[in-house]
């Protein structure tokens, strides 16, 4: 169980520190501390109000203290001793307050004083933060889109590695098409397959093809030329004879041409 919690954190940690963003984090922080100083700020506040209070309490005890103390002077001016003696005795107590407020009071902005310096110690290092988190987290983009480039310009991103793979396995496809398209047209020249269409010719039949198209040619032109002159039969006998004539002379001229293309095979 002790291995297994270990694997477990350790896994853990390692994702976590993956999904970690150094930015996210200083700005979590600035946050946080921004929340402290305003809680720090706060209680100056209270602080304040409180020793507020006290001040506007010891006024209204101070002066019913004066207050009384007039009341005293004017019962004894009457010969009214026990007025005057009941008048400062109250007044006594009244002091007694004041006493104890003004204890709380010089507490109070001891507190506050203290809070106050707090606060203005806090800003300053809050300040001091904010200045140093822009500065890390303007290094660290600078650092990421450094590398970035850096992986792109090397191929060893896990981005351009998939563009580099899709161009060799392209480039392999292409040389493969162009392989298979030059064997067949090399077994079609040689023979060795059929050219199902019919279009597909040999070096022999297109030789043999084109002095058969010359020797048409040429009969068919003396052909209208017996025509124009209006020739009889003679004529046509002539072009008879021509035809033959042409014929043996086109066998003649291919067994020469032929004889070496097909021992040459």
């Amino acid at each position: 169980m002790k291995r297994m919690g270990m694997i477990f954190r350790a896994k853990a940690n390692k994702a976590l520190d993956r999904a970690e963003d150094p930015r996210e984090t200083l700005d979590y922080s600035y946050q946080k501390q921004l929340e402290l100083l305003q809680k720090v700020r706060r209680g100056v506040a209270d602080v304040a109000t409180s020793r507020k209070r006290l001040e506007l309490q010891l006024n209204q005890l101070q002066s019913q203290s004066g207050k009384l103390e007039d009341q005293g002077r004017k019962a004894l001016a009457l010969g009214r001793e026990d007025l005057a003696r009941e008048a400062l005795s109250r007044r006594a107590a009244l002091q007694q307050q004041v006493t104890d407020l003004e204890t709380q009071h010089a507490t109070l902005q001891g507190e506050e004083e203290k809070l106050t310096l707090a606060a203005q110690r806090l800003q300053a290092k809050v300040d001091a933060f904010r200045t140093k988190k822009e500065t890390i987290k303007a290094t660290y983009t600078a650092a990421q889109a450094q590398t970035r480039i850096g992986e792109a310009f090397s191929g060893i991103s896990e981005e351009m590695g998939d563009v580099g793979l899709a161009i060799q396995r392209a480039e392999d496809k292409t040389a493969q098409l162009q392989a298979r398209a030059g064997a067949i047209d090399e077994l079609l020249a040689s023979g060795a397959l059929d050219d199902q269409s019919g279009m597909h010719k040999d070096d022999i039949q297109a030789e043999l093809d084109r002095l058969s198209g010359g020797t048409d040619v040429e009969l068919e032109l003396q052909r209208m030329k017996a025509e124009l002159a209006g020739g009889g039969s003679g004529d046509r006998q002539a072009i008879e004879g021509g035809q033959a004539q042409g014929q043996d002379r086109t066998q003649s001229q291919q067994q020469p041409q032929d004889t070496p293309r097909f021992d040459k095979q």
